[in-house]
């Protein structure tokens, strides 16, 4: 009953910036918290950033101090900021949703992210 389309990727040079977004849709009341996570190839699936509904934020730490999360609640929509892009950013974003109270957790298709130099 959520669906989560994310937006924004692509092929972006090496230390520039890149901002990603997901627009939640459908149930979207049930959503406790949104966050942005990724896989490159051969890699595990790991939390690149997620933001709950009070904008309590967290980062991993491959990111931190060059990436910001926030969100629209007024358009459902969350974003990821990516700033001092490196190689290995280069990977698979998938939008993220756990809903409230149902044991639900929601995935946006996923979108490539590739940095170059």
């Amino acid at each position: 009953q959520v669906q989560l389309a994310e937006s924004g990727g692509g092929l972006v040079q090496a230390g520039g910036s890149l901002r990603l977004s997901c627009a939640a849709s459908g149930d979207t009341g049930c959503i406790s918290a949104m966050g942005w996570y990724r896989q490159a190839p051969g890699k595990e699936r790991g939390l690149v950033a997620a933001i709950t509904s009070g904008d309590v934020t967290v980062y991993a730490d491959s990111v931190k101090g060059r990436s910001t999360i926030s969100r629209d609640s007024a358009k459902n929509t969350m974003y990821l900021q990516i700033n001092s892009l490196k190689f290995e950013d280069t990977a698979v974003y998938y939008c993220y949703a756990p809903c409230m109270g149902l044991g639900l957790d929601y995935w946006g298709q996923g979108i490539q992210v590739t940095v170059s130099s």
